[in-house]
């Protein structure tokens, strides 16, 4: 392999299988492979003979580790990056590593492999021309609500203890609107289960999902929630740096066209 760079090598995200031979021969030929738990990725390498060097790269010590590989590989190491399942940086660490071999003139090469949110949003079954990968979903009301006002396709991770109570306030703007979550992909007990926000809503609240879960939610349908969702992060940034709601609320809408009152009671009913 050609040397000083830094390779991103995305891992399985529950079939062992799914690893693929690009990546096997980078795993066996790199340096050292930096990942988020050596335990975890042992069980990866000793299913195919791998042999290396592992060391810890996590988001406790992902900044130290950092000037270690960037040093190595300026001295014509190669390093491997991985994570516990899928593509690093993707709701994973990897973002530093990869700014700082960039800052440093260093090669980045990423292989292509498993990603969870790209094989929920295929089964889904919901429109994948345009959509959006959100990482975890906020917790707060109206950051939520904000996704869900967009019109493309969402796909986000979620606790399984919280799947239940995002579907229902989903539901209760949009009951209609599709959904479909998908649990444990590529594992023993995979499953993707598709519907409408209140019937999932329903299924859910009656028994949690277990194991990781993949949520995607179809985009919102046009009219005043989803014209209004701009105007009302606008209002809030104003809010937030220190205008009185209900007067910001008056100019906002009369920038907009908008209905002061409307966008006022958006911005105080999207509280925690």
């Amino acid at each position: 392999m050609r040397p000083g760079r830094l390779v991103v090598c995305p891992t399985p995200i529950g079939n062992l299988e799914d690893v693929t031979l690009r990546v096997l021969s980078v795993l066996r030929e790199a340096d050292v492979v930096a990942c988020e738990d050596t335990r975890r990725t042992r069980v990866l390498l000793d299913r195919y003979g791998v042999s290396a060097k592992l060391v810890s790269y996590h988001e406790h010590n992902e900044r130290a580790r950092t000037t270690e590989l960037v040093e190595r590989m300026q001295a014509n190491g190669v390093v491997a990056l991985v994570s516990d399942a899928g593509m690093p940086l993707v709701s994973d660490p990897g973002f530093v590593l990869v700014r700082a071999c960039v800052a440093a003139g260093l090669e980045v090469e990423v292989l292509p492999g498993p990603s969870a949110p790209v094989a929920a949003l295929v089964a889904s079954a919901l429109p994948a021309d345009t959509w959006r990968f959100v990482g975890f979903l906020p917790r707060k009301v109206g950051e939520r609500r904000e996704v869900f006002a967009r019109p493309e396709t969402v796909v986000a991770f979620e606790s399984p203890g919280r799947v239940a109570a995002t579907l229902r306030a989903l539901a209760a703007e949009d009951p209609d609107r599709g959904v479909a979550v998908c649990r444990e992909l590529t594992k023993v007990h995979e499953e993707v289960v598709r519907g409408s926000a209140a019937e999932l809503a329903e299924r859910y609240t009656q028994q949690a999902p277990r194991g990781e879960v993949v949520l995607v939610v179809a985009g919102a349908p046009a009219g005043p929630g989803r014209e209004e969702a701009p105007a009302v992060d606008a209002l809030r940034r104003l809010v937030e740096a220190g205008a009185r709601p209900r007067a910001a609320a008056t100019v906002v809408a009369e920038l907009t066209g908008l209905r002061a009152n409307a966008l006022y009671r958006a911005l105080t009913e999207g509280g925690e």
